[in-house]
C-alpha cells in the first residue's frame, strides 16, 4: 500500500521562474539517470527479491526515489510558473511571449507549449521515458552493482545541474538529492558485500585458463601504459594474441546432414561471383560524360 503525504520530503524554494533550467531538470525526471527510472528499477527488484532484508531496503529506496521524483517535478513546475501563466492567458504580445519562452535556451519552449509548464516524462531533449532504462536482470550480485552505478551516475548529473544555476534554494535542494544518491550507493554496497562470495556474479565459475588473462587487442605507436588492470601476479599478459586462443584454427564450422549439404552447395553455385566479369552497371551509366 502506498499513501501519499502532501508534504515534500525536502522543502522546495525557487527564487524566480526559469524555463531553461526547468527543461534541464527534466533529465532527473524522465531521463535515463532520473528518479522515475531508479524507482522502477528498485521496485521491480524488490518484488522479485527473496531475501527479507534486501526486499525491505529496495522497497524503502524505491519509495524514496518516488518522493525525489515529486521534488524534481515540483521544481520544474515552479520554474515554469511564469511562462505557464503568460502562455495560458496571453498577457504579453506574441513577440514578448516567444522571447520569454525561448530565452532560456535548449528546448524550454517545447515544455511550455506541449506540457503547459508541467513536468513531462521525457529527458531535456524531449525523448520519452522508456522502461528500457530499467536494467534489472534478477540476480542480486549483478543488480546491486547496476544500482551502485546508477546512483553514481545520478550523483554526477545532480552535480552538473547544481553547476548551472545560482538559485540558492534550488542548489540546496539539488544538493540534498545528490547526497541521497551517496547514501543509497552506500546501502547497495553494504548489501552487495553482505553476500559472500559475490564475485563472479551468478553461480557458475569462469573457465580458469581465461579468467585472469589480459589480451592486448589494441596496436599503435603510443607508449603502452600498464596498471593493476593488466599486470601483476593476478594477470597473465598476452602481448600478441592470435586467433584462436583456444588452440583451434579460428574457423566457424557446423555439421549438417547430407540433404542440407546438397542444398547449400547448390545455393553457393547459384550465387557465386564471377571474378572475371566487369559489366557496365547503373553506376557507370549514371556517371555521364564527365566520368
Amino acid at each position: 500500500m502506498f499513501i501519499h503525504n502532501k508534504r515534500l520530503q525536502y522543502t522546495v524554494r525557487v527564487a524566480a521562474p526559469n524555463p531553461g533550467l526547468a527543461n534541464l531538470l527534466l533529465e532527473q525526471f524522465g531521463g535515463p539517470q532520473g528518479e522515475l527510472g531508479a524507482a522502477c528499477r528498485y521496485f521491480t527488484q524488490a518484488v522479485g527479491e527473496d531475501d527479507p532484508g534486501r526486499k525491505d531496503m529496495l522497497f524503502d529506496i524505491a519509495t524514496e526515489e518516488l518522493s525525489h521524483l515529486e521534488i524534481v517535478g515540483s521544481i520544474v513546475a515552479m520554474l515554469n510558473k511564469g511562462a505557464k501563466g503568460q502562455l495560458a492567458e496571453a498577457v504579453e504580445s506574441e513577440a514578448q511571449l516567444y522571447r520569454s519562452m525561448t530565452g532560456g535556451g535548449n528546448d524550454s519552449h517545447i515544455t511550455s507549449l506541449l506540457n503547459g509548464g508541467g513536468p513531462a516524462l521525457t529527458n531535456s531533449a524531449g525523448v520519452p521515458w522508456t522502461a528500457a532504462y530499467v536494467d534489472t536482470i534478477g540476480e542480486p550480485t549483478a543488480d546491486l552493482r547496476s544500482n551502485i552505478a546508477a546512483e553514481a551516475r545520478a550523483k554526477i548529473l545532480y552535480e552538473r545541474l547544481i553547476n548551472v544555476t545560482d538559485d540558492p534554494g534550488i542548489r540546496e535542494t539539488l544538493g540534498f538529492l545528490m547526497t541521497r544518491e551517496i547514501a543509497h550507493q552506500k546501502s547497495f554496497e553494504k548489501a552487495l558485500h553482505s553476500i559472500q562470495p559475490n564475485f563472479p556474479q551468478g553461480k557458475l565459475p569462469g573457465i580458469p585458463e581465461y579468467t585472469s588473462v589480459y589480451y592486448k587487442m589494441s596496436q599503435g605507436t603510443e607508449a603502452e601504459t600498464r596498471g593493476p588492470w593488466n599486470e601483476g601476479a593476478d594477470w597473465e599478459f598476452v602481448e600478441d594474441p592470435q586467433p584462436a586462443v583456444d588452440g583451434g584454427d579460428g574457423l566457424a564450422t557446423v555439421n549438417v546432414n547430407g540433404a542440407d549439404v546438397k542444398v547449400l552447395q547448390a545455393m553457393a553455385a547459384r550465387t557465386a561471383s564471377d571474378t572475371s566479369a566487369d559489366p557496365k552497371t547503373g553506376a557507370d551509366l549514371g556517371a555521364g560524360q564527365a566520368a
